[in-house]
């Protein structure tokens, strides 16, 4: 996370909303040759976040409970210092992120079924009208083979850290005209994202 204060000060209901909402992030523990790392969706309940890995994850295999960090990224986009129509400046990067931090452990098999089915009745209740998707609609057989595959973790959160950063430390005219640059040259899917939220009260996760 960022050490500057200005990017910081949201409050926990803050970060863990925007966590919900991305329900995907990086998944990190450390490993016996190194840092190990999975690319996850996830549940976020009560201090606690649901997930699960293939059986075959590093991750699934390596010594449990540990501790763990689950990052998850927003919107990011380049900011070139002649946006901010004012001399020595210099270039940066503006972006959101959370991080999750606390003890990953194993769970029973048994509470596989729930977790996938809250993470994909979340997922899609954001595509109506189309009719929502549920394991039901999967044979028992397809299922069986399925669940062999995924086993289920939670991770018990212990500290919860943000960062929204996007030119709280300029000028409001220089954090327009940083918006108006990211706005009119795109670089990456992110820009727009990033424009609209510069573009917004000042605020931070």
């Amino acid at each position: 996370m960022h050490p500057n204060p200005v990017y910081r000060t949201g409050t926990e209901a803050d970060a863990l909303a925007f966590a919900r909402d991305r329900s995907f992030g990086i998944l990190s523990v450390n490993g016996t040759e190194g840092p190990l790392a999975a690319h996850i969706p996830f549940d976020l309940g009560q201090g606690e976040v649901f997930v699960h890995l293939a059986r075959s994850n590093p991750i699934a295999r390596t010594a449990l409970p540990a501790p763990a960090l689950l990052a998850v990224s927003g919107p990011d986009a380049y900011v070139s210092p002649d946006w901010y129509g004012a001399v020595d400046q210099v270039p940066t990067w503006n972006y959101a992120a959370v991080h999750l931090r606390g003890v990953l452990e194993p769970l029973p098999q048994e509470a596989l079924p729930p977790h996938l089915e809250r993470v994909s009745a979340q997922m899609e209740a954001r595509l109506a009208p189309k009719p929502v998707w549920t394991l039901d609609k999967m044979s028992d057989d397809a299922v069986a083979r399925m669940f062999r595959m995924i086993v289920p973790f939670r991770l018990v959160i212990a500290s919860v850290e943000s960062t929204m950063k996007l030119n709280q430390n300029k000028t409001d005219a220089q954090r327009a005209g940083a918006a108006a640059g990211i706005a009119a040259n795109p670089i990456g899917l992110d820009a727009a994202q990033i424009a609209a939220l510069m573009q917004a009260p000042v605020r931070s996760l």
